[in-house]
């Protein structure tokens, strides 16, 4: 039955851990004041212009939820305790959590500060199956840093995640492979990772309301409906997934945006602008690898996203530069000078070459040019 210990499986199947931090902000400011603990507790900047970052199992009761507008839930909970982010502090309990990971494996994906996949197919520690590296990873979780994790057992990163968040919080559930044709058909699609509501929206119009519902349309018919992810959904609702676990993933992008707090218009934006540009750069400094894309998005008043960018022949150099190319890039969206704006951002993407191989080519061009 789904939930038993997992069986030693053969070589060539791999063994995954999902691991997930219970409410893992709001955990550690709980952990952290004693005063917080079995208060409706929500992390957020109060103010119309800010969203929920993690809400307490507490405040959850009356339906708050992150990435909700803090107005919202401070209705839906006026005795909410509202308390400012502290990712300083959250990303170095993080760090702490990986490194209780890697004494088990080296082989981590970290999706966020709070949550990971790891492939522990071989473990370090010796454990015989990976359900004790997961019941080993939470007790230590527990018992070093007074924080709990919910953890998710089974063959593929897809099964895992689901999984783990069975039994939430401060649970364990495992999939065994036997049991993954009873256990997935009966599951809303909305269970599925990636299947939002829009996706599930359009899965309802043509009568797919479960995985099992799924299970029963072709992989043709499929894509035809959803293209290329349609046979990404014929496959997960088999409980197929072939993506391994990847550690240390290269950078795709960095960003940083903010919301204003009252609207205003494109002219007045210069000076965030060149604030998030700093922030930026001092970020891509932590980077092997040079962005040679620079990004501005903004989104008006209407919620309307707006992004420009540019590839310059040289990668900014600076963080001086950087700001210089996100303010041109800002000249070119005409919207007309009454259109206000409630966030902006700046970002870097296109990561190439490493910073030693990008010097030692401009060494090599300059040296071309002298001779």
């Amino acid at each position: 039955m789904a939930g038993e210990l997992l069986e030693t499986q053969p070589a060539a199947l791999r063994k995954i851990v999902h691991v997930d931090m219970d409410a893992f902000y709001a955990s550690v400011e709980q952990r952290d004041d004693p005063a917080l603990r079995g208060k409706p507790l929500v992390v957020a900047w109060k103010g119309k212009r800010s969203v929920v970052c993690a809400a307490s199992y507490e405040v959850r009761k009356f339906g708050v939820r992150s990435a909700m507008p803090a107005v919202t839930a401070e209705r839906l909970c006026p005795q909410a305790i509202f308390v400012p982010p502290d990712f300083t502090r959250y990303k170095a309990v993080s760090r702490a959590i990986r490194e209780i990971f890697s004494r088990h494996t080296d082989i981590i994906e970290p999706l966020s500060l709070d949550e990971a996949y790891l492939d522990v197919t071989e473990n370090k520690t010796g454990l015989p199956t990976a359900t004790k590296v997961a019941i080993a990873i939470r007790r230590q979780i527990r018992e070093e840093l007074s924080l709990t994790a919910s953890a998710g057992v089974a063959r593929n990163k897809f099964l895992a995640k689901i999984a783990s968040d069975w039994r939430k919080p401060d649970g364990l559930f495992v999939i065994q492979p036997k049991d993954i044709d009873t256990f997935l058909p009966p599951l809303p699609v909305g269970r599925i990772p990636g299947v939002g509501k829009v996706t599930e929206a359009r899965l309802k119009q043509i009568g797919i309301q479960t995985v099992g519902d799924l299970r029963a349309f072709e992989l043709a018919t499929l894509e035809v409906q959803f293209g290329r992810y349609g046979a990404r959904l014929y496959e997960l609702a088999r409980g197929i997934d072939h993506n391994p676990v990847t550690p240390d993933r290269p950078t795709k992008s960095i960003s940083a945006e903010d919301t204003f707090e009252q609207d205003i218009p494109l002219s007045q934006t210069e000076d965030l602008i060149r604030r998030l540009a700093k922030k930026v750069w001092l970020a891509s400094r932590r980077e092997s690898r040079i962005a040679r894309t620079v990004v501005l998005k903004l989104k008006t008043k209407e919620f309307n996203i707006h992004t420009r960018s540019l590839t310059p022949p040289v990668p900014p150099a600076s963080c001086e530069e950087l700001a210089a190319i996100a303010l041109s890039l800002r000249e070119r969206v005409d919207l007309g000078t009454e259109r206000l704006f409630r966030l902006v951002g700046v970002g870097l993407g296109n990561f190439g070459e490493s910073r030693e191989t990008d010097r030692s080519s401009l060494s090599q061009e300059t040296a071309a040019r002298l001779t």
